[in-house]
């Protein structure tokens, strides 16, 4: 069995549903399906709930009804005969006064969040019944589920699912919600944005699949960020620790999370095209990796903290302290480095930096930088390959560069640089590191 999983643009209008179900159908192989909202709705169900919170009713309602005519004329778009899209439309009319009955008061946002996967993969089924597709819908929240810590509950949801599939015997292919699940208080909630993708990886791991499939608008991982660099190019195979880095430091073809239970239990991740299904895409998996800089993603919304006390000298413990602090606030850390007085480091959540900073100063000189990038090189840099870091630090030589970060992980290099510089910083790298990789495509084309 295996798992494929849809995003939001692939379900973003009946033509491209149309295009999944073309993909899903083709796909012999017994499988699962895993289906993001309709692009825009997510965006449209937190507004909603703002307006709830703002006690803004009558703007919720409209906004609900507004959202509620685009689902009428998907669904108008997509059936063909009349019986399913009734069906289709009476499914949509009953959610949406589902919603309109939320808006009084928010007992739970995560329900109405929840909505979107919900729709979608009904509309789906609707319309894999008029195909006459043998396909059975499942709902993710009676197997998807998390912890006390919101972490996933692994032995939970392989049980549940098997059960699950045990019983529903005889299809092809099972349909379900990526994104939401419930907590260990049976209440609905979600794996937060992105979380479609680590639904699937989540499901690979449980039915222990033979690959995993994410489906976008990209033909793959490509070697730089395509929205603000010219002549990248997709990447045929890598490493689940390159894609890692990638997905965490901002690659947006993938959720940072929903490469671990794929790489535990060893499952291929295959990142494919929707709207070119034909691509080969990118295949990560265990297999090895040619050295050197392999893709470049760029992170935004960065914030630098420089830590400066002479107390730190030769002193133990000083580290521990300051981490203390950003524990205490829940606040991760993206990157470190350190010298015999001073400690920098960058966050991407500022929800608590004003009390941090309050905190730090009791520390020593404190200075931080808004506005901020972190630039990642991922790829394989093994001890014996030399010369890396300088070929990145001579692309960079014009880029005001505030950190650097390289030795702490074999797949990653990262710089930290001024916001207004990421994109002049993402063509020179591409330049310096890709030029003659571009070339050879180019004469392979």
């Amino acid at each position: 069995m295996i798992v494929l999983k849809f995003g939001g643009t692939s379900v973003g209008n009946a033509t491209n549903i149309k295009k999944v179900a073309t993909i899903v159908n083709s796909c012999q192989q017994p499988k699962i399906v895993v289906l993001s909202a309709v692009a825009g709705t997510t965006n449209a169900l937190v507004a909603i709930n703002d307006l709830i919170r703002d006690s803004k009713q009558q703007e919720a309602i409209n906004t609900v009804n507004a959202l509620e005519q685009l689902y009428f004329e998907l669904a108008d778009e997509l059936y063909e005969s009349e019986y399913h899209q009734q069906s289709a439309l009476t499914f949509v009319k009953n959610s949406f006064e589902y919603l309109r009955s939320l808006t009084t008061h928010i007992e739970n946002e995560k329900t109405i969040l929840a909505q979107g996967e919900i729709i979608s993969t009904n509309l789906f089924q609707i319309y894999q019944n008029e195909q006459n597709n043998n396909s059975k819908l499942i709902s993710a929240l009676d197997f998807m589920s998390i912890d006390t810590h919101s972490e996933p509950d692994n032995e939970s949801i392989k049980q549940k699912l098997a059960s699950i599939l045990n019983t529903e015997k005889g299809y092809n292919t099972y349909i379900t919600q990526g994104y939401i699940c419930r907590n260990s208080n049976d209440e609905i909630d979600n794996l937060k944005r992105g979380g479609s993708d680590y639904t699937a990886s989540l499901i690979g791991a449980a039915i222990n699949a033979e690959e995993i499939q994410i489906w976008t608008d990209i033909d793959g991982m490509h070697n730089n960020d395509p929205r603000y660099v010219e002549n990248t190019f997709s990447i045929d195979e890598m490493s689940f620790d390159e894609a890692a880095e990638l997905a965490y430091f901002g690659a947006k073809i993938l959720h940072p999370q929903s490469i671990i239970p794929a790489q535990k239990n060893n499952i291929p991740v295959w990142l494919k095209n929707t709207f070119s299904p034909e691509d080969k895409g990118t295949l990560i998996c265990n297999g090895s990796t040619p050295t050197g800089v392999r893709a470049i993603a760029a992170k935004d919304g960065i914030t630098a903290i420089k830590i400066k006390s002479y107390r730190m000298l030769m002193a133990y413990g000083f580290l521990k302290r300051i981490f203390e602090v950003f524990e205490k606030y829940q606040t991760a850390i993206d990157m470190i480095t350190t010298s015999e007085v001073a400690v920098s480091i960058t966050i991407d959540n500022t929800v608590h930096l004003a009390k941090i900073l309050e905190e730090l100063n009791d520390f020593g000189k404190v200075e931080y930088d808004t506005n901020m990038s972190i630039i990642c090189l991922a790829g394989n840099f093994a001890q014996s390959e030399k010369g890396i870091s300088a070929q990145v630090i001579n692309c960079l030589k014009d880029i005001p560069l505030r950190m650097i970060s390289y030795g702490g992980s074999n797949y990653n290099l990262s710089v930290l640089v001024s916001s207004e510089d990421k994109i002049k910083a993402l063509k020179l790298l591409n330049s310096g590191l890709f030029a003659n990789q571009q070339l050879l495509n180019e004469v392979m084309n």
